[in-house]
């Protein structure tokens, strides 16, 4: 598989003032496609757990998967957190990273807004869509606030991971940058959600075998996107003229600075 050809790393100066004054023209979009990938993974998929039966049988687990919906879907929108750090850089994918947070905190307290305000009782299908709405956005506070740490955490790992091996590899084997910050950052997001949502509740066991489970899913979904990735982020670089490299980028992710 053939990398993008690799831009030089960028000067001191350069690379402190590249985004200065610039306007990308599909920066905004892929933006609203990480926070639309991100809430609906987070608010559609939840709400169904799906099966999948096997013709044999896995360590630990059987010959059947059975995994949360949303776990098919939540995976790209890491793919657009290693397109977005790739080409625009860490501080640039930091802002998209708060956009999605942000969202998620505010689809949260719509959902209890809408759940527990009073349904006008002569509305005969209140009496059907109440019960609905409570299954689907009710979640625990538990689940609520493993959801949004994890994501908030793990997205900044996978960022800082991409950002950081850009510079090593001086721009080579963009697949190394894509699969290697997906681990890390969904390590993270899993070793988070999963124990803050269920910790007393699960099993020990049962908790660390799903753990893995969805860690081990989620990255077979970047490798198999690995195509995909490549030829986005070349056409990308190519559109906007933007090859950033974080050679001096402040990494706190408590800023909004380019």
């Amino acid at each position: 598989m053939n990398d993008p050809p690799p831009s030089p790393v960028l000067s001191d100066r350069r690379a402190a003032a590249v985004h200065t004054g610039r306007h990308y023209r599909y920066y905004d979009l892929v933006m609203a496609g990480f926070v639309t990938v991100l809430l609906c993974s987070n608010l559609i998929g939840p709400g169904k757990t799906c099966i999948l039966r096997l013709p044999f049988e896995l360590p630990f687990i059987g010959a059947a998967l059975v995994f949360g919906a949303g776990n098919i879907f939540f995976p790209i929108s890491y793919i657009f957190g290693d397109v977005l750090t790739e080409v625009y850089g860490y501080a640039r994918n930091r802002k998209v990273i708060w956009a999605g947070f942000g969202a998620m905190i505010f689809a949260t307290i719509m959902g209890l807004f809408v759940i527990h305000f009073p349904a006008d009782p002569k509305e005969p299908f209140n009496q059907t869509i109440q019960p609905a709405l409570e299954v689907v956005f009710g979640n625990t506070w538990r689940i609520v606030v493993g959801s949004i740490c994890a994501f908030w955490a793990g997205d900044f790992a996978n960022s800082f991971v991409m950002a950081k091996m850009k510079v090593w590899t001086r721009g080579r084997f963009l697949w190394t940058r894509t699969i290697g910050s997906t681990m890390v950052g969904q390590l993270v997001d899993s070793a988070l959600f999963y124990p803050i949502a269920f910790f007393g509740i699960w099993q020990p066991g049962t908790m660390l075998k799903v753990i893995a489970f969805n860690w081990v899913f989620k990255v077979s979904v970047e490798v198999i996107f690995t195509p995909v990735t490549y030829a986005v982020v070349g056409w990308l670089k190519r559109a906007e003229n933007e090859d950033f490299y974080d050679t001096h980028t402040d990494f706190t992710p408590f800023s909004l600075k380019d």
